[in-house]
């Protein structure tokens, strides 16, 4: 997502909307105001960047948000506007300067867009979502504090949005790995140095993968050019199963963890005793 982020502030910022067209209502259902008032609200305003927390994206546009969730299968792209349209283009918004377009793509139409009055800062409707750790709002204290308080393995911690966001499945066990701490150990056990080290790790994990442009397991994954990144050559555990540990050559172990997988090294990462999750 913030692969995505980046690429808006390059392209549209600055730009000032020309025209909306909605090409399937469902793409607005959260639009408090309804389709009509989404496609007419927009034109002739500016957008002042684009910022991100968690998996959500927003363009200030002269105080208010145009709030953006990809779900499953959602693209923004932008590109000519001449080009061809794609039967899952949603949304389509042109500028002023006959310039590249924007379009949200979105196979599954899981995604949806929205307009938050006065949200430019930080639209309301997502302010119970937690600061990621490359916010400067994140507060390392805090969270600790936080993870203390909570009767649950750390990994389940590291993917609950109102704790921390921006870390989903995959980063979370590359940064355990490089932590070297189990998904399963208790998070009100960990000690300030444990959380300092994990954070650390989170950090590193996302600028390593930012540099590379993401993580692309298929083709939905793409930057706002329709590029994939390749920072899954560089994993480490997650989807290695059976495969050596990059540190200690121990094979990775992969074990079932909410309807998804947690993979680890047995070596590196002991398990605990009575872990939660």
């Amino acid at each position: 997502m913030e692969i995505v982020r980046r690429g808006l502030e390059l392209h549209i910022a600055g730009r000032t909307i020309e025209s909306v067209e909605l090409l399937h209502p469902r793409a607005v259902r959260r639009h408090a105001a309804g389709p009509a008032d989404f496609v007419s609200a927009l034109p002739g305003r500016r957008i002042d960047g684009a910022r991100r927390r968690g998996k959500y994206l927003w363009l200030p546009v002269e105080g208010d948000a145009l709030l953006a969730h990809l779900g499953m299968s959602g693209q923004l792209l932008i590109g000519e506007p001449q080009r061809p349209l794609s039967a899952h283009v949603r949304v389509r918004l042109t500028f002023r300067d006959s310039g590249p377009d924007l379009r949200f793509t979105d196979q599954r139409t899981f995604g949806h867009l929205l307009i938050s009055p006065g949200g430019a800062q930080l639209p309301a409707v997502i302010a119970h979502i937690a600061p990621d750790p490359l916010e400067p709002a994140f507060d390392l204290a805090a969270l600790t504090a936080r993870l203390r308080a909570r009767r649950t393995g750390i990994k389940r911690a590291l993917l609950d949005q109102s704790l921390v966001s921006g870390i989903g499945n995959i980063y979370a066990d590359e940064a355990l790995w490089r932590a070297k701490l189990h998904w399963a150990r208790a998070a009100d056990r960990l000690r300030s140095t444990d959380v300092a080290r994990l954070i650390g790790a989170v950090r590193e994990v996302f600028a390593e993968a930012l540099t590379a442009g993401g993580t692309s397991f298929d083709s939905l994954y793409v930057n706002v050019n329709g590029q994939s990144g390749y920072f899954d050559r560089s994993l480490a555990v997650y989807g290695r199963a059976g495969q050596p540990c990059p540190r200690c050559g121990t094979p990775v172990r992969r074990d079932p963890f909410m309807n998804r997988s947690a993979y680890s090294c047995p070596a590196c990462q002991p398990r605990p005793r009575q872990g939660r999750w």
